[in-house]
């Protein structure tokens, strides 16, 4: 059997034979990030000959106005640097083999009669299911599949489901959708993707922790005195406050990207690199962190500013945001896990929108040494060190640690060990779907998340989202194009600590 023609070596083992029914292929998702994917895998030669692509969605379209339409977003990313997907040119040859594998067809995804009609397409063989559709269809168009008789595996096959984040708002409604899903479900037919498990970066953290030995030693609460980790955005809301006014930064954010960095930075050494493996150990973290009080939360909402010079409206006064809203955004967080690795050691979360940098990183603050024998040239005691991981937009880690200043006086000076993705390996179009694709075609689980994953993340945030949701007192306001509210300084403050300022990877060490 033959693979897509490939632009780079070729994959050593391409994916089974199989239909991916995409249902919302009209949608933004599939235009911006799933159909890039593809077409990445392709060039790399990891879709096989027999692979066929289906689109379903309600908008009426044929099969060659949704191929133009996904050509033309491929396109228009050529000419943007900064896209998610950025390539010089596209490669015909690579396109043209993908478009030839596409159908499109105009149907309603949560009618059983409907679905039926696709049987015939689909067959009986492989096929994954990606619901690249809003959350509110999520059970229904899952349960219409099952019940056209799509989700049956015949022997030596596969049916799969991808659901996209959000998986429910809250504890119940993720227990909910879970228990809906899983009553016509195997668990191991079930995908949940959090697309941050996608980036190479979050997937370095595995292999950062697990194939050197000189960190483990020191990733411990003898060395460590506090975790940080920012996903700060200059974006605001930008067209998409119906959405987001429901939502929230804690929802929209914390129980998945962010508790999904938070558990690859805290897991213990899995026993393999098997997916039950790792989703244990990240379950092991998940249930030792203590249900956060609201007092160790802060809320947050942009007020008027200006961010990159660009003006910038208050959330309230956004399309689609209630004048009188109380929705935060912009949420910082106070994380204790009690096991002996970290007992004692705080991990401060922080997200927000409209901020003055857009930057995702983890800060590893590492304790003062024991008694300070060295002082700096201006006068202070030596620097504590740092380990700085960045995921966007530099995509790389810092190491910062002191060094003698060269001259008669004995003061040292921070210096700075780096690496850079792009140093070392390159520069590769990736939208971070490549991999999840991928691995879901081969029924790889380890980058989705668990049932029990998902509503020990809830749970965790449950009862400050109950708090915010009765309170009667507005968020912390902060300027759009700050650094967020005097409230979150405030939280590290009162534990003698500080935020590390956004964007700490040096881009010139």
């Amino acid at each position: 059997m033959t693979s897509a023609p490939v632009i780079a070596p070729a994959a050593t083992h391409p994916a089974p034979a199989g239909t991916l029914v995409i249902l919302g292929a009209a949608g933004d998702l599939t235009h911006r990030l799933l159909v890039p994917a593809l077409y990445d895998l392709a060039c790399n030669g990891f879709l096989p000959d027999d692979f066929r692509i289906i689109g379903v969605s309600l908008e009426k379209n044929t099969t060659e106005g949704w191929i133009r339409s996904l050509r033309e977003r491929l396109e228009s990313f050529t000419k943007d640097q900064h896209a998610e997907f950025y390539t010089v040119s596209l490669n015909e040859q690579v396109w043209n083999w993908l478009a030839e594998r596409m159908t499109y067809r105009s149907l309603d995804f949560t009618s059983v009669e409907a679905l039926r009609t696709l049987k015939p397409d689909v067959g009986t063989g492989n096929a994954v299911f990606y619901l690249a559709c809003p959350p509110r269809f999520f059970g229904p168009a899952a349960e219409s599949l099952s019940r056209a008789g799509l989700m049956e595996e015949a022997p030596g096959s596969f049916r799969r489901l991808v659901i996209e984040k959000p998986f429910g708002t809250d504890l119940l409604s993720a227990q909910a959708l879970n228990a809906h899903l899983l009553s016509f479900l195997r668990e191991s037919q079930i995908y949940r993707v959090d697309h941050f498990l996608g980036k190479e970066t979050v997937q370095n953290l595995l292999a950062l922790r697990f194939s050197n030995l000189l960190f483990d030693p020191l990733w411990r609460r003898d060395y460590i005195d506090h975790i940080q980790i920012t996903a700060a955005e200059t974006l605001s809301v930008e067209g998409r406050g119906v959405f987001y006014d429901a939502t929230g930064a804690l929802r929209d954010m914390v129980p998945n990207h962010l508790f999904q960095l938070l558990a690859l930075v805290a897991m213990e050494p899995p026993s393999s690199l098997n997916a039950e493996a790792i989703r244990n150990a990240k379950q092991q973290v998940f249930d030792a962190i203590r249900a956060i009080s609201p007092e160790n939360a802060v809320r947050g909402q942009y007020t008027a500013g200006a961010v990159a010079g660009r003006t910038v409206a208050a959330y309230h006064d956004s399309p689609g945001v209630n004048p009188q809203s109380m929705t935060e955004t912009y949420a910082a967080l106070k994380i204790e896990i009690d096991t002996w690795r970290w007992a004692g050691v705080p991990f401060y979360l922080r997200t927000g929108k409209a901020l003055n940098s857009n930057v995702t990183e983890i800060v590893v603050q590492f304790k003062e040494t024991p008694y300070p024998l060295f002082h700096m040239a201006d006068g202070r005691p030596q620097m504590p060190n740092r380990f700085v991981y960045n995921i966007r937009p530099e995509k790389g880690m810092d190491l910062h640690f002191n060094a003698k200043h060269p001259g008669p006086e004995t003061v040292v000076d921070e210096v700075v060990s780096q690496f850079r993705y792009q140093d070392a390996f390159g520069a590769i179009p990736n939208v971070g779907y490549e991999t999840l694709l991928y691995d879901c075609l081969q029924g790889n689980a380890t980058l989705f998340q668990r049932a029990d994953n998902i509503e020990a993340a809830w749970r965790v945030v449950d009862p400050v989202l109950k708090a915010w949701s009765s309170a009667v007192t507005p968020p912390d306001f902060y300027e759009a194009g700050s650094t967020g509210p005097a409230a979150a300084d405030a939280l590290l403050a009162r534990d003698g600590r500080s935020w590390a300022p956004f964007g700490q990877l040096k881009k010139d060490a």
